[in-house]
């Protein structure tokens, strides 16, 4: 379980690269520069873009490595380009990708403790479920709607990603 949970949190991270190659399309076609949107926000309050896309990629990290046993690797929030950011995203997926099925045998036992919580811990499952998916999906969506504000011409098929369909 969860070996397949990671996949599917990574297969939606990697959707933010559709979602950046159509923000690149559209600043092409309207003649801007696209790490403009770096700092694109819904409201003044927000986080901007580029720190959506850094929390879903720790979010993704965080919980390969703490449900598989390990410390999540460091990645430093510099980025501010969309070639930085790309090159975030694919750290982090080969990170995630890097973890084995048999890595996560004991995740349901791991213990995972929380900054801004201390003295208190949360189990595997609770973690996975109540803390990695529900962000990782929070920030995914909070990418879309910046750029779909700005006027980039992104949907839902865009967000779900590849769907693996069979023949009937």
């Amino acid at each position: 379980m969860y070996y397949q949970a990671i996949l599917q949190i990574t297969q939606a991270l990697k959707t933010l690269e559709v979602l950046l190659d159509k923000a690149q399309r559209y600043a092409d076609e309207k003649n801007f520069d696209i790490n403009v949107l770096m700092e694109g926000r819904l409201a003044p309050d927000m986080k901007p873009l580029v720190y959506q896309i850094q929390s879903a990629c720790d979010y993704v990290k965080a919980g390969a490595a703490w449900l598989s046993g390990q410390k999540p690797p460091v990645h430093e929030d510099s980025e501010q380009t969309i070639d930085e950011v790309r090159a975030r995203i694919q750290k982090t997926v080969d990170f995630a990708q890097s973890v084995t099925a048999d890595q996560y045998a004991n995740a349901s036992e791991q213990k995972v403790k929380l900054s801004w919580a201390p003295g208190k811990v949360i189990e595997g499952q609770v973690y996975l479920f109540q803390m990695t998916i529900p962000n990782v999906y929070f920030h995914i969506c909070m990418v879309y709607a910046i750029l779909r504000q700005n006027g980039v011409n992104v949907g839902k098929m865009d967000f779900l990603g590849q769907i693996d369909f069979v023949n009937a």
